[in-house]
């Protein structure tokens, strides 16, 4: 009976201390007005305190969802997530941002920073998977970033992201292209030549300005050799012949 009151003591202990040592780490966020809140939170942002900054934004998102500083809380927790490397919460909520918001003015930034977010997610993802071989790798982050720069080019042209935008693009273009053409190789040292062909094909069509052209058009030549087809082959040779000198 004593060993089981002194047990019952020591957890109690045990969860005090937890608990204080919780409470230390993470202090809770005051109970104050909307206004007070945003204006701390804008103050801990703008020294580049993210963790106050996020606590501060989140209480208000939680306290006055529908409140009048709503959806700049929203576009400021999807920088502050992507800043802290918060990948996942900073990708839902974009995608939040954007159902919620269809026509709101902001969505080339919320496109842009989607854009940022899915580069960041990848290179997480590849750290994750650092001597394995490039073929094999998801290359869905990278092709969904480029796919948000390209939002912005078409649809919002004007918008002052759209020249990094297209910087972005420019390399995501030729990641993606050597990515496929990894595969590509890999199906040809496998004998499987119309699926390499195919790869190659893809290179040309959606990455036509990658560095990798002359290497897709060298993989088809090579495939229709291989199936047979020699006048596919020297199409594409002829295509081949006629890219500029690297």
């Amino acid at each position: 009976m004593r060993y089981s009151h002194i047990f019952a003591s020591f957890s109690l202990c045990v969860a005090l201390l937890t608990g204080c040592s919780s409470t230390h780490d993470k202090p809770a966020v005051p109970d104050k007005p909307a206004a007070q809140l945003y204006k701390d939170a804008q103050e801990a942002l703008s020294v580049s305190d993210y963790q106050r900054a996020e606590q501060y934004f989140e209480a208000l998102d939680n306290r006055y969802p529908f409140g009048p500083y709503a959806t700049q809380v929203q576009l400021k927790l999807i920088y502050i997530y992507y800043k802290r490397d918060e990948t996942e919460k900073a990708l839902a909520n974009i995608d939040q941002f954007i159902r919620n918001n269809p026509t709101s003015k902001s969505l080339d930034y919320v496109y842009y920073m989607r854009g940022l977010t899915n580069i960041a997610a990848d290179y997480n993802f590849m750290q994750s998977l650092l001597g394995i071989d490039r073929a094999s790798r998801d290359p869905s982050y990278s092709e969904a970033a480029f796919k948000d720069f390209k939002i912005i080019l078409e649809h919002y042209p004007n918008s002052k992201y759209a020249a990094d935008a297209r910087k972005r693009m420019i390399a995501l273009e030729d990641k993606l292209a050597r990515h496929e053409i990894d595969i590509a190789h890999y199906y040809m040292k496998r004998e499987a030549y119309l699926a390499a062909i195919n790869r190659a094909k893809n290179i040309l069509t959606t990455y036509p300005k990658s560095s990798q052209t002359k290497a897709a058009l060298k993989v088809m030549v090579q495939g229709y050799k291989k199936l047979g087809l020699p006048q596919l082959a020297q199409r594409s040779q002829t295509v081949l012949d006629a890219q500029p000198a690297s």
